[in-house]
């Protein structure tokens, strides 16, 4: 009878164990940010990357520990970047802001603005960053001023750009 008891604990430890690791998984945007992979390609990857450095797509992966690795393509080669990230709630609608410091293949800051929106059964995320130091003129977006606020308004639209969660 105890063999059986002890049986039975097991076997609803394990069951109750497969159903929280079940829903652990579940992205949910207002908390977990722009963590998971993410994919733009073809008209989603911003004009202003496509028309001076000819990148064709990028896929992104940010980690809950706060890293990231993101592979940009430009006619099919890859250059990879590497580095961390703090994200925060802006407190301006569903944005959030973000700094990027990358370490990899060159030590740069960037700091942006991105927002996640269910589309069907996709999340789709519209990002906008700008490098910051060293220092290249440009000046962040700001959540209070929406995207295309890059260096105040300057680059408008093309330094924005659309993420896919895959």
């Amino acid at each position: 009878m105890k063999k059986l008891f002890f049986i039975l604990i097991a076997v609803a430890t394990v069951f109750s164990a497969c159903e929280k690791s079940e829903v652990e998984d579940v992205y949910n945007p207002a908390e977990d940010g722009i963590v998971g992979n993410w994919l733009s390609a073809g008209t989603d990857v911003s004009p202003l990357l496509t028309t001076y450095f000819a990148v064709d797509s990028i896929t992104a992966d940010f980690k809950s520990n706060n890293t990231y690795a993101v592979t940009s393509y430009a006619k099919g080669v890859p250059t990879n970047y590497v580095g961390t990230f703090v994200q925060t709630k802006s407190g301006t609608g569903a944005i959030w802001t973000i700094k990027l410091n990358q370490s990899t293949p060159t030590a740069v800051t960037s700091d942006g603005i991105f927002e996640i929106t269910k589309v069907g059964e996709d999340y789709t995320m519209k990002y906008e960053v700008v490098q910051t130091e060293p220092d290249i003129g440009a000046t962040p977006p700001t959540a209070s001023a929406g995207f295309g606020s890059s260096s105040g308004g300057a680059l408008g639209q093309t330094n924005v750009q659309k993420f896919v969660k895959r």
